[in-house]
């Protein structure tokens, strides 16, 4: 049986020779026509111009963000500035509104100051004592005024008149009030409606209650919680008919032939900041001059 051959083929020395030849002659060739030459410049080109690109790109984002930052910075100064004029502008409007209530108020008491057939004073309160039965109040008022102990002391609140209390003391410049609900304070007082007599105590406390006593049970029907409180006018301490307070609580005792009527200021006290202290022993000049 006949062996079949195989066919082989083996790169020799020659092959080799022939494929860098034909290699050299390529290259040759491809320098000789410029287009090696051009697709190199093509390279080049396309990658600087791409580089220079995404710097321009970078410097642009880099521009473009510090603008922000100033625009941010500018926006921001801006902002603040226009909320310190806004607060400005609120506390004007708060300050206009303070002055035009504190001209009402002054309005009042003046209107009030000349209704009053009796000379008197406006005064200021500016200090406080709240000790919790001996309560007293301290006015700028004082003798080179015109003010004297013992003088009623009334004020003009929410369109309403209401007893104060009576000076007790006086300086040269300042004078002290007993105001009515200090504990020591006795005023004699009528219902208004009944015109029934009795006695108002303070309770030591601007925040509590006055206390009427010595009105006699048999009037309790005619009674009403509202009913309205005055200075009796008696003893010449102070001017008659002077509102102090309205009732607020009625109290039957049954060892006791008075009622124990609680009494509402008809003042807020924690409010307070102007008086009129009263001289009952001469006119208002106003009226003088009306009479004369």
């Amino acid at each position: 049986m006949a062996e079949k051959k195989r066919f082989s083929f083996k790169f020799g020395f020659s092959e080799f020779l022939l494929i860098g030849l034909v290699l050299i002659s390529s290259v040759s060739l491809a320098f000789n026509s410029g287009g090696f030459v051009l697709n190199i410049k093509k390279i080049g080109f396309t990658f600087v111009s791409t580089i220079d690109k995404g710097v321009h790109a970078v410097a642009d984002g880099a521009v473009n963000t510090v603008n922000a930052v100033g625009e941010l910075h500018k926006l921001k100064k801006d902002y603040n500035e226009l909320v310190i004029k806004l607060e400005k502008y609120e506390q004007l409007q708060r300050s206009n509104a303070d002055i035009t209530k504190e001209n009402e108020r002054l309005r009042e008491q003046l209107g009030f100051s000349n209704s009053l057939e009796e000379k008197n004073f406006p005064a200021q309160i500016i200090s406080r004592d709240l000790d919790n039965a001996y309560s007293y109040l301290t006015i700028d008022k004082g003798s080179v005024n015109g003010v004297k102990k013992n003088m009623p002391v009334v004020a003009y609140q929410n369109g309403n008149q209401g007893l104060v209390g009576k000076v007790i003391q006086v300086g040269a410049f300042t004078s002290q009030i007993m105001p009515v609900y200090n504990i020591d304070n006795s005023v004699s007082a009528r219902i208004q409606n009944t015109r029934d007599l009795g006695l108002v105590n303070g309770l030591g406390s601007q925040d509590q209650p006055l206390l009427l006593q010595y009105i006699r049970k048999r009037v309790l029907d005619d009674l009403h919680y509202g009913d309205i409180i005055v200075t009796s006018g008696e003893n010449n301490n102070y001017m008659r008919d002077i509102p102090i307070g309205t009732i607020s609580k009625i109290t039957v005792l049954d060892y006791n032939s008075s009622l124990n009527i609680e009494v509402t200021p008809i003042l807020d006290f924690s409010r307070l900041e102007t008086v009129i202290v009263v001289n009952q022993k001469e006119l208002n000049d106003r009226r003088t001059l009306e009479e004369n």
